[in-house]
């Protein structure tokens, strides 16, 4: 179901500050932009990536659908921090069908659940070069619960979950959308929501490292919280107003944050690095609503020394402009990256 007649789906991303909606049409050659939009949630709504107001989930996603017109009914979505397991195995090389049969004894061992509590997928990726008689394979895991949870949302929505992929990987899927690049690029696609950081290090479409870093954009809303007296709505307020504040209190604060989250960024990376032996980091792309704190992508630059940029999900997808803003698209697209992901899958996919 993670990885899952190939048909359009909604793309629906479920993050824990709002909810965001992107719908594509399959084009000969790419994508047309159909749908887009995003609905803010209470904090309150989702806690460490877990429905803790399911009403208020229900409702924004009810919500969001009735305003874009959306008729399609048929959704993807997806989910990351402790929601989710993912490990790189080896296995003996072995046919996919044969693989299928054999995953739920396989993933036991490495799973730290009981495997019946646990829905399981996995994708071969490449033969192992240490051993030619083994295969690297993908292995994710999640429990049941949170998938029925979001489930029950969808449904009472009017809505039915389809595919249930990884908040990594639609950004990988995004990213593989929208660029061409060169078979040695190493990316890291770092995408920076409220609450957490998704990092994923891609090269000629596989995956190679992931981690979730549970720290995101509400760093600044609680720095800035303690520093001004403040409580959560005005907090927030003053954080989109960042900008264009003159407060040397409040620039202070966003180059701490930026620090901190810049840091733990090159830790991740570094250890990847550390690993990888001739297949290091050469470019890192950033996603996500903090990713557009202010001089926050100079501060990733600086603590990485490597190129860095904001990932387009829009950069090759055909937009009807007498539709859409194109301003509007460029100020959404840091936050829809996820969803742009998701609604590239189709019904069946592997």
């Amino acid at each position: 179901m993670f990885f899952s007649m190939k048909k359009d789906l909604v793309g629906i991303d479920i993050g824990s500050s709002a909810v965001k909606l992107v719908r594509l049409r399959l084009l000969k050659d790419g994508y047309e932009l159909q749908n887009v939009g995003i609905l803010p949630l209470s904090a309150e709504a989702i806690v460490d990536n877990t429905l803790m107001d399911s009403s208020a989930v229900v409702e924004a996603v009810r919500q969001l659908v009735k305003n874009l017109k959306v008729k399609a009914k048929e959704v993807a979505c997806s989910i990351s921090g402790n929601s989710v397991i993912i490990r790189k195995i080896s296995l003996p090389v072995m046919p996919a069908e044969e693989l299928e049969d054999q995953i739920q004894w396989e993933a036991e061992q490495y799973i730290p659940f009981d495997i019946n509590d646990v829905n399981v997928d996995f994708q071969i990726l490449s033969p192992d070069e240490q051993d030619a008689s083994k295969m690297n394979v993908l292995l994710v895991a999640s429990k049941k619960d949170i998938i029925n949870d979001y489930q029950a949302v969808f449904a009472e929505a009017g809505l039915k979950l389809m595919v249930m992929d990884v908040d990594s990987f639609a950004v990988q899927n995004a990213y593989e959308t929208n660029y061409e690049p060169d078979p040695s690029e190493v990316a890291a696609l770092v995408n920076i929501g409220a609450s957490i950081i998704n990092l994923n290090i891609v090269n000629r479409g596989v995956s190679l490292f992931t981690r979730d870093v549970q720290m995101g954009g509400n760093l600044y809303t609680e720095e800035i919280q303690k520093q001004f007296g403040l409580g959560d709505e005005e907090a927030e307020a003053k954080k989109l107003s960042a900008p264009e504040s003159d407060d040397p209190r409040l620039k202070d604060i966003l180059l701490r944050v930026n620090d901190t989250l810049a840091q733990e960024i090159r830790r991740s990376l570094d250890f990847y690095n550390s690993t990888a032996g001739e297949g290091k980091i050469t470019t890192a792309y950033l996603s996500g609503g903090a990713a557009k704190a202010p001089q926050l992508l100079e501060a990733v630059q600086r603590r990485l020394s490597l190129p860095v940029e904001m990932l387009n999900p829009f950069l090759k997808v055909a937009v009807n402009e007498k539709e859409f803003d194109a301003k509007y698209l460029q100020e959404l697209a840091p936050l829809v990256t996820v969803a742009v992901g998701l609604a590239t899958r189709r019904l069946g996919d592997k």
